[in-house]
């Protein structure tokens, strides 16, 4: 006879920064509270369990009883509660600081709330780099979760994955765990059974150890699971069966402690950059996307074994190549960070600074996470938030910097009430426009993109590989995404401001839909650059030169109270006589706007079409307008801000 398996049973409940209350409130009934209260009446466990920073905020408020009940459970040994970054950030997309700050912050409430000193922790998004194990570590984490894929990746056979392993960096050591990828997709998508026919696999193999840990939101706020998992018996029938496999000596109930330091380690271990195996998949530009997923169609069942997970995507971090927008956020979040430390670090804006380090709001897969309006709206307003705390007592001023990393400066332009950035190698295009006081960045506008799945969609909705009697997993239901036409895809990246000239043929409708080709456009040509200052205003003069001589000239002036007015001047003669001046502003929120002359604006809603947990969503990402003024005149002006 062999002993039984151990199984640690893991979750990681979440909400992020951001989100309604009534998804706050609809989870907490349909998963958080039925979930916690099946377990504890059966006496099932011990679990482990994970609750970010942001639900465990609007808990306290809103059901603190839920959060007694689970200190109840954690003081009787039936729940392990884990560490992570307190506001659900990647760890490995932070500074090292601010890394042992967010741990630093869970740590505490653990112990504060709920009496519990922990050590293990759950690793946001399974997002692994080397240079982490130091600073967890340090962080006093004793083991972290990750994907089995981190060691398939690697050269591993998934039968060593059913045991702790070491690693190190920098002399400093932590023990990694893995997360079996089979347990992910069985539970709770198939029958009970077929969890205790593969724990008993394991068992008759001599694994010692079996390890879930996933996402909460699955037992009952994924479509679909509510019905599935409570309404159709499946956590009480998984409930029975595992309870049977425990009686029957074959299965043990571990935490993840207990595990550690019941299961001998491996051996070493080096793990390189990873996550798991569909965020490589998302993380891809679009044609990438699509070649990694015809890699996988070829291989077939074999791109879930060996041969398959040396086939990978991109990591975590090409999102902020992918996505402009979510770069700018995460480089203004890094600046105001370090901003925040030579300034002596006050806690108000450090914890405006750990909220908008939030997770979702910067990459996007199955779930909308960048494309909801939203949750990014709620991170620039932290950044906001923390920002006018450290400018409070500044005069209005600006730096030559490369804010966003990307080997080109910018002009950063701030002062007690707005943040400003402007990108002279776009033409001056201005992509941030922040106002303190509304906590608004008015140039978070999303772009207008190609994604991967749109050709895969409008090839039509792909058959589900879901067995007869289960539930469909979210990538199931994704699979099953169609298309008619291709959305609208913008010719650039979205600035708040960008100028054009448009052909006089150029109608409405084409240029919503962007099937037209400017005359003239201003990111198409060299520009000069210089900045001017009174005692009440910046400006930035930005000139476009022919030959020597200057044919276009725009003035962004921006006032200490945050407003701005850009005034342009041209030669009509530089361009078509029958063509149209055109500068187009992408508003994320309502703004006053004053043009001179005033004249026809052509406006529409800027919508995208992305993939969430229900389907193919058409979100409004802001709006645009264009006024339009005839070449001819040679002059004109906008005004916006709180008084224009």
């Amino acid at each position: 006879m062999t002993a039984p398996i151990r199984f640690v049973f893991g979750l990681h409940l979440h909400q992020p920064v951001g989100n309604f209350d009534h998804v706050f409130q609809q989870h907490l009934d349909d998963v958080y509270l039925p979930f916690l209260k099946a377990v504890e009446d059966r006496k099932f466990g011990p679990i482990v369990v994970h609750v970010s920073g942001p639900l465990i905020d609007w808990l306290e408020d809103h059901g603190s009883h839920w959060l007694d009940q689970l200190g109840r459970m954690a003081s009787d040994g039936r729940v392990e509660l884990l560490l992570a970054g307190y506001y659900e950030p990647i760890l490995a997309a932070l500074p090292r600081e601010d890394r042992l700050e967010q741990i630093g912050w869970m740590r505490e409430t653990l112990m504060r709330r709920f009496g519990v000193a922990a050590q293990g922790l759950w690793l946001t998004e399974r997002v692994w780099e080397p240079d982490l194990a130091a600073d967890l570590a340090d962080a006093g984490v004793g083991a972290v979760l990750v994907d089995d894929r981190h060691f398939l990746v690697s050269g591993f056979e998934r039968h060593q994955l059913h045991r702790p392993w070491t690693t190190e960096h920098g002399g400093r050591r932590l023990t990694l765990v893995p997360i079996d990828e089979r347990l992910r997709y069985l539970v709770p998508f198939q029958p009970p059974a077929e969890t205790a026919t593969y724990l008993r696999r394991l068992r008759a193999e001599g694994q010692p150890l079996a390890v879930l840990a996933d996402d909460g939101e699955k037992f009952g706020g994924w479509p679909g699971t509510r019905e599935w998992v409570y309404d159709r018996g499946w956590l009480a029938n998984f409930l029975t069966t595992i309870g049977q496999c425990i009686e029957q000596g074959e299965v043990q109930m571990s935490t993840l402690a207990g595990a550690v330091a019941a299961v001998p380690s491996g051996g070493l271990a080096y793990l390189p950059t990873a996550s798991y195996r569909e965020m490589e998949g998302w993380a891809l530009p679009p044609l990438a996307a699509r070649r990694l997923q015809s890699l996988e169609t070829e291989l077939g069942d074999r791109a879930h074994g060996a041969e398959g997970a040396l086939i990978r995507g991109s990591h975590w971090r090409n999102f902020l190549a992918k996505y402009s927008e979510s770069n700018r956020l995460h480089k203004k979040m890094q600046a105001l960070s370090r901003l925040c430390r030579a300034r002596g670090n006050p806690q108000d804006a450090r914890h405006s600074i750990g909220r908008a380090q939030c997770n979702d709001a910067y990459w996007h897969g199955v779930f909308g996470g960048l494309y909801l309006p939203f949750l990014r709206a709620a991170l620039w307003r932290e950044l906001a938030r923390a920002e006018a705390i450290l400018r409070a007592n500044e005069s209005l001023t600006h730096e030559v910097i490369d804010l966003d990393l990307d080997g080109r400066e910018e002009l950063w332009i701030h002062g007690p009430a707005c943040s400003v950035l402007i990108a002279p190698h776009r033409g001056g295009g201005i992509e941030e426009y922040t106002l303190f006081h509304t906590g608004v960045n008015y140039a978070d506008v999303l772009t207008r993109r190609e994604e991967g799945y749109h050709q895969l969609a409008t090839e039509g909705a792909r058959s589900s590989d879901t067995p007869a009697g289960g539930a469909p997993s979210i990538h199931d239901l994704e699979s099953k995404l169609g298309l008619s036409v291709l959305p609208a895809r913008d010719h650039d990246d979205r600035v708040l401001l960008t100028e054009r000239v448009l052909d006089v043929a150029t109608t409405e409708a084409d240029y919503a839909e962007c099937r037209y080709q400017a005359a003239w456009r201003i990111l198409d040509v060299p520009v000069s650059w210089r900045v001017e200052t009174t005692e009440s205003a910046l400006a930035v003069i930005v000139a476009v030169a022919q030959e020597g001589a200057p044919y276009f000239q725009k003035r962004i002036s921006v006032n200490r109270s945050g407003e701005m007015r850009i005034d342009y001047q041209w030669d009509p003669k530089a361009f078509p006589a029958a063509s149209w001046f055109a500068p187009e502003l992408s508003l994320a929120e309502a703004l006053p706007v004053v043009c001179e002359p005033a004249g026809e604006i052509w406006t529409y809603d800027i919508t995208t079409v992305a993939k969430s947990e229900r389907g193919l969503d058409h979100t409004v990402q802001g709006r645009s307008f264009t006024p339009r003024w005839p070449v001819s005149i040679g002059r004109a002006s906008i005004s916006l801000g709180p008084n224009p």
